[in-house]
């Protein structure tokens, strides 16, 4: 079990039969009344952040979890295939679980993937990737980092991205992997 005054960002809890990760945490001790805690929390199954407010004292039971340096293989349609880099084990997780991540990842990228109690829950991305432009409209003459605009690009894994007019096919661009957003050549 753990209490709220030994809450870490980034631990798992359990709260009514629900496993979240805390994003952040604050202890607050008001003049009149008892102390509480108010956090911020993501739900481990679909990523949704959510508010709320504990007691102090008030105990959780602490969630098992475990980080293993996976490579991803390929997804199927219903399941995308990871194998474990150490025993050669392989490994499904439904695409529905992991369909964000999937966005931005090719074919033998290694990644972490996040086992909570023992089963596999999320696939954790570096914060920005390199990936090839495969389409995006033809640059013209005058299109330059100086002009400002954007217009869109579809990335080697399907991903649409937004890209200055100067990027062309064939080019690698490096994406930031939390936002979606193009950060530079690479």
């Amino acid at each position: 079990m753990i209490s709220t005054n030994q809450f870490k960002n980034g631990n798992h809890i359990e709260v009514d039969g629900t496993v979240f990760k805390i994003l952040e945490f604050q202890h607050v001790k008001p003049g009149k009344g008892g102390a509480f805690v108010r956090t911020r929390l993501r739900r481990a199954a679909d990523g949704a952040v959510i508010d709320r407010t504990f007691r102090a004292g008030e105990k959780f039971r602490q969630v098992n979890t475990e980080s293993r340096k996976m490579q991803f293989l390929y997804a199927d349609g219903t399941d995308a295939h990871f194998m474990d880099s150490q025993s050669y084990d392989q490994l499904a997780i439904p695409e529905p679980a992991v369909a964000e991540p999937l966005r931005w990842l090719k074919p033998s990228d290694d990644v972490e993937v996040l086992f909570i109690d023992g089963s596999p829950n999320d696939v954790q991305l570096p914060s920005a990737v390199n990936l090839q432009v495969t389409e995006t409209d033809p640059g013209l003459r005058g299109d330059t980092v100086s002009s400002g605009g954007t217009k869109p690009a579809t990335v080697e894994t399907g991903a649409r991205v937004q890209v200055p007019l100067f990027v062309e096919v064939g080019q690698t661009i490096r994406v930031d992997t939390r936002t979606g957003e193009y950060v530079s050549r690479a």
